[in-house]
């Protein structure tokens, strides 16, 4: 099968991110000693200085991971909470019935500092200053700007100059960045450098030092400077990207990333592993589940029968992560249940020989769902995936605090998470705003045993999109014989029937985006089974990441040629 890359392999250590810059950083860390932990982090850090249009350090993140000898998997959940004063009541009065994506209305505690901080505390041995020194050397050296990050500042050029000044002095200082050259965000290189000087002027040993970073980013100098900017930002009687927000250096104090216990599924020998209902990632265990009741290798890759088959399982999945799915801190999901082989059968007879056009969360022990407005009208994350000779393995999505979304922070360099604005302003939404609770989001990363044992971690970009493509490339994998990379670069599809993760909620009954380089026999099939076909340039969907370890000890990477960013580093 032809490929745009080789599947990489070796022996030492694979790197796969959404940036090469970030899996560069990520190989140097396993070069100088470090173990896949350290790795993860130092791309991570790389990733929020690179591609400030996708992610940066006022971002969330969930880490999957799994520690060779230990006899479990882990989840840090680091993605954080609505401020304590937010509300639906709060929206209300400013005349609002939705969190808007833009500005500071929609900001939540980043939690994407403490999550890497509390990986490399406990599984990291490199460090605080050898992890972060890479993050500090592009964003004070320089690092070359993407076709992405100039589209996204050309589309934000209007409100950086009239409502946020602090944004265009960095991004627009020389006029629009252009693809090729170098920027510079010294104002990021210079926190991040203080965060390490002072933790090292802290003295102890390197757990103390990390305590040390965590300090001074909640309950130091940057959480000083981001209260001291929101409390000083516009106000109620201006447009919504110039309000002032709710997050205060109280909600930042309060903050810290948990532990939390995987879900998962078996399927077909393997054991898929998923960050909780606080963000979409069991609705990938669920299609699994679902599509267990097919034999998708006599259908043929990308048939028709397929495709329709997943598709349809997907609308199914996908209403209940929307009737049932949120922080398991104030709602009560039952997700058990969710993922029963018993649930799966009865959802599955629901599926038909047409593309369904209804929206059918389903009932769960006599508990019926949440249906609330549906609109039919008329964003992006990053990915890392490493794995390591010792065969300790990370798969983590990393996503928030995009540049174009908020407001730049002085002195410190990066925007806020905007991640409040998938939050509903319906009481009895599952994901209803509450201060002090998590919003759902789509962030999903994942890590696969096989036969019990660890084999592949991968993860794609993609908002609401990220588990019907990360699904595509598992099934072409283990289904179809793919290599990794093949896998990959196989044409992609997904479902939009489902109502959005974010504001305004718009799902589009029975609608399918299909890669035009898909077969033209199955896009005609597809028409006449009902599904309305929209087709998108070929080499546009799905950005994956992907490792594995063999039973070998050797190792292989690919990643997705689309837009040109992610790569693969090994040996």
């Amino acid at each position: 099968m032809f490929t745009t890359r080789p599947e990489l392999q070796g022996t030492f250590g694979m790197v796969s991110t959404s940036h090469w810059l970030a899996s560069s950083a990520g190989m140097a860390v396993l070069e100088l000693g470090g173990n896949a932990f350290d790795a993860a982090a130092a791309a991570g850090f790389v990733m929020q200085v690179v591609k400030p249009h996708v992610n940066g350090p006022g971002s969330e993140v969930p880490i999957l991971l799994y520690a060779a000898g230990e006899d479990r998997l882990r989840v840090i959940n680091g993605q954080g909470p609505a401020p304590s004063s937010a509300s639906i009541d709060a929206f209300h009065e400013l005349g609002l019935d939705y969190v808007p994506a833009t500005g500071l209305l929609s900001a939540c505690v980043p939690g994407a500092f403490d999550a890497w901080m509390l990986l490399l505390r406990d599984y990291g041995r490199l460090s605080l200053g050898q992890v972060l020194s890479y993050a500090i050397e592009y964003a004070g050296g320089g690092y070359p700007v993407t076709p992405g990050i100039t589209a996204d500042v050309l589309k934000a050029e209007g409100r950086f100059r009239e409502s946020w000044p602090t944004s265009a002095a960095l991004y627009l200082a020389g006029g629009i960045p252009q693809p090729g050259t170098l920027f510079r965000n010294p104002d990021l290189a210079a926190t991040y450098a203080r965060i390490v000087r002072d933790a090292e002027a802290a003295g102890g040993d390197r757990e103390s030092q990390i305590e040390s970073a965590r300090n001074s980013f909640y309950r130091g100098f940057v959480a000083e400077a981001i209260d001291s900017f929101i409390s000083s930002f516009g106000g109620a009687d201006l447009p919504v990207d110039r309000h002032r927000g709710f997050l205060t250096a109280d909600d930042m104090a309060r903050y810290e990333a948990r532990w939390e216990e995987p879900v998962a599924a078996d399927y077909h020998g393997y054991t898929v592993f998923k960050n909780g209902p606080s963000t979409q990632g069991p609705v990938f265990l669920q299609q699994l589940m679902l599509l267990a009741g097919y034999d998708l290798e006599a259908m043929g890759h990308n048939s028709v029968e397929y495709i329709h088959t997943i598709v349809e399982c997907a609308k199914l999945a996908f209403a209940d992560r929307e009737a049932w799915y949120g922080d398991t801190a104030f709602v009560d999901v039952p997700m058990a249940d969710l993922l029963s082989a018993d649930y799966a059968d009865d959802r599955r007879k629901l599926v038909g020989e047409t593309a369904s056009g209804e929206y059918r969360p389903g009932t769960v022990n006599g508990r019926p769902p949440y249906v609330g407005p549906i609109n039919t009208p008329g964003r992006s994350t990053a990915h890392i995936a490493i794995v390591d000779r010792e065969g300790n393995m990370v798969s983590a999505s990393p996503s928030g605090g995009l540049m174009q979304f908020s407001p730049t922070i002085p002195g410190v360099g990066f925007s806020l998470s905007e991640r409040g604005q998938a939050f509903y302003l319906e009481p009895e939404h599952p994901n209803a705003l509450v201060g002090g609770k998590r919003p759902r989001t789509t962030l999903s990363c994942s890590i696969a045993f096989r036969e019990g044992v660890p084999y592949m971690a991968f993860g794609t970009p993609g908002g609401d999109r990220q588990d019907q493509w990360n699904l595509a490339f598992f099934l072409a994998h283990i289904h179809f014989g793919m290599n990794l990379q093949e896998a990959i670069d196989t044409p992609l599809f997904h479902s939009i029937h489902h109502p959005r993760s974010f504001h305004p909620h718009d799902g589009y009954p029975r609608e399918l985006l299909v890669e035009a380089n898909m077969p033209l026999a199955a896009r005609q099939g597809l028409r006449k089974r009902g599904h309305v076909l929209v087709l998108v340039d070929e080499w546009t969907l799905g950005w994956m990441s992907a490792v594995t370890r063999q039973p070998d000890g050797s190792m292989r990477a690919g990643a997705s040629p689309r837009e040109m960013n992610a790569y693969a580093v090994g040996r």
